[in-house]
This record gives structure tokens, sequence and C-alpha cells, in this order.
């Protein structure tokens, strides 16, 4: 059994994959975060061995990612953001080459969430781990037949997320994210939803107005249901309920944005999960950070569907200090 603080990235457990690669590419990004990466990108690249293709507009790396796997690569190195990442596994989907194919994040975009989680925390340990690190299988989420690695959210955050530009990405960095909330908030009425997951075999439900839904797979949402274990093939499901908004913003200070549990929050652990609009309009979600709009979303994990190279600080699901 897991005990707090421990280090599994050794452990000849299901997650655990062998280092073996018989073609590189990687996809890099040009533009992402501070856009003054890509030489010093490239000329690692290009030292160990991958072929290096740049994007040039949004959704190549998709396109580059169905080429890679066509040409029989079975190590793809994404350098980029959390949005770069998502069009890579996405391609890789679409190619059926998740099993075929691992993936590695190489963090020059402005949060870095995936890299973050996967224990990489700079261009040369990205590729440091290509040579020396473990390899395992992590969950992947799906939502209406779309592959995310991160989160699903609808709500607030969503809309910030999806409405944070790139511009103020370069000028605020990840505090961009929070400047778009604040600016987000005084026009937002809340979001009535309809929420059914199962958990365990069992159906839990949910509905009411809210101020986001958050449906994480690889990311930290709140303390009372910590990170979403990335290899246990369930999400973590994290529902704000509506308040005024004085109170929202006190509790969110005095919490650091939910860091104590609260009666203000709905949270389930599930492996299937269905988000309906309560008043049939579309809901605007963000899966991993791009835009999705419907009235009713249906999400299921694939466990241990995607290979990755992870750091030496990974842990699927860290214990809270």
């Amino acid at each position: 059994m897991r005990q707090a603080g421990e280090t599994l990235v050794d452990e000849p457990i299901a997650g655990a994959m062998p280092q073996t690669d018989h073609g590189r590419w990687l996809v890099l990004n040009p533009v992402s975060g501070t856009a003054d990466h890509a030489d010093r990108v490239r000329e690692l690249a290009e030292e160990r061995g991958f072929r290096v293709e740049e994007t040039e507009r949004a959704g190549h790396a998709t396109e580059l990612a169905r080429a890679a796997a066509a040409d029989g690569a079975t190590l793809i190195a994404v350098a980029g953001g959390d949005g770069t990442v998502h069009e890579v596994i996405d391609g890789l989907d679409r190619a059926d080459a998740f099993d075929r194919t691992t993936l590695v994040p190489v963090p020059v975009g402005t949060a870095n969430i995936v890299a973050t989680n996967l224990g990489i925390g700079s261009v040369e340990q990205a590729f440091e781990v290509v040579e020396t690190g473990a390899r395992r299988r992590i969950d992947v989420g799906v939502a209406d037949g779309k592959p995310f690695a991160m989160s699903c959210i609808a709500g607030l955050i969503a809309d910030a997320s999806i409405n944070t530009s790139d511009d103020s990405k370069e000028r605020f960095g990840s505090f961009a994210f929070v400047v778009e909330g604040l600016r987000e908030m005084a026009d937002f009425d809340g979001l009535h939803v309809d929420l059914t997951a199962v958990s365990n075999g069992e159906e839990r439900r949910w509905s009411g107005e809210a101020v986001c839904v958050l449906v994480g797979n690889l990311r930290r949402f709140a303390k009372e249901g910590g990170q979403a274990d990335v290899e246990d093939g369930h999400f973590e499901v994290v529902v704000i309920e509506q308040m005024p908004t004085v109170e929202m913003v006190a509790e969110a200070i005095a919490q650091r944005v939910l860091g104590e549990s609260t009666e203000n929050v709905f949270h389930v652990r599930a492996s299937q999960l269905e988000i309906r609009a309560g008043d049939d309009e579309s809901i605007d979600f963000s899966l991993d950070g791009e835009p999705y709009a419907t009235s009713r979303l249906s999400l299921h994990t694939r466990p241990l569907a995607l290979r990755v190279c992870v750091g030496p600080d990974y842990d699927p699901s860290p214990f809270d200090a």
C-alpha cells in the first residue's frame, strides 16, 4: 500500500513500461510560452536523434502526431504548452497509436500542467528522462469520444481558460488565468446542471446551480479529493455550488482556492459521468483548455491507455503535506 510521500516510479507495478525506442519525433510549438525556446529545444532534440517538426497553426500538432505514428515513431516529445500536448494526444488517438507510442512533454508553455504532474520541470529534464527516467501508462479521459489528459471543466473557470488570450499569457504568465477569471466573474450568471456519476458501481447525482464543474484526470482541484490518481481509472469530480459573489471570493481567499472542505463543494470519484444542462441550453466546456460546447456530455476513463515518460518526482496520486 502506498504511504505518504512515497515515490512510485521505480516500482514494478502495472504502470511501469520498458524503455525501447525505434523512432523519435519532436513536435515543436515555437510560439508557446515566451517563444524563446525553439533553438535550445531543437539543439537538445537533434543531439538525441529526434526528427524535429514545427507547428505552424492551430491543430497542426494533431496532424504531425498522426504523421509520426504513420512513420513508425515509438517516442514523441512535445515542446509546447498543455494545448499542444492535447493536440498530440488527439492525433495519437486518431492514429490508434497509444499502444505503440510513448509521449514526453517538454515544458515550454505557460502553465505546463501535464509536464509538472508527470514530474518534469524543465526542458533539460524532459530530455534526461527520455534516456534515464521511468515509463508508465496513465489514464486518458474521454468526453463524447474526444480524449483529454488533464481535465474537463465547465462554468466560470472554463470561461476564463478559454478566453485567456495568448497576449495575456505572454504578458502575465500563469497569472493571466486569474486576471481573466476576475473579468468573467462580473458577467457570470451561474450554470444549471444535472450530474450523474458512476462511483464504484453505484450512481450518485447532483443537480442545481453551480459556479463550475471540474473533472480532473491529471490535475489537483480540491484538498478533500486530492489530485486525481492518474493510474486508478477514475476522475476526481468537484462541483462548486453557486453562491453570492462576496461569499465566493471570501471562501476562495480563506481556503486558498478550496484549501479546506466546505459545504458548498460536492466531490465524487467516478469512472463514468454525464453532465446535462438543466435548461437544455449549450454548456461551454474546456477540454485541456480547448473549447467544446454541448447540452449533454458523456465522459469515461480509458484506464492506463497512454504511455508516458515521467520524472523522478512523479507520483500518480501525491498526498498533501
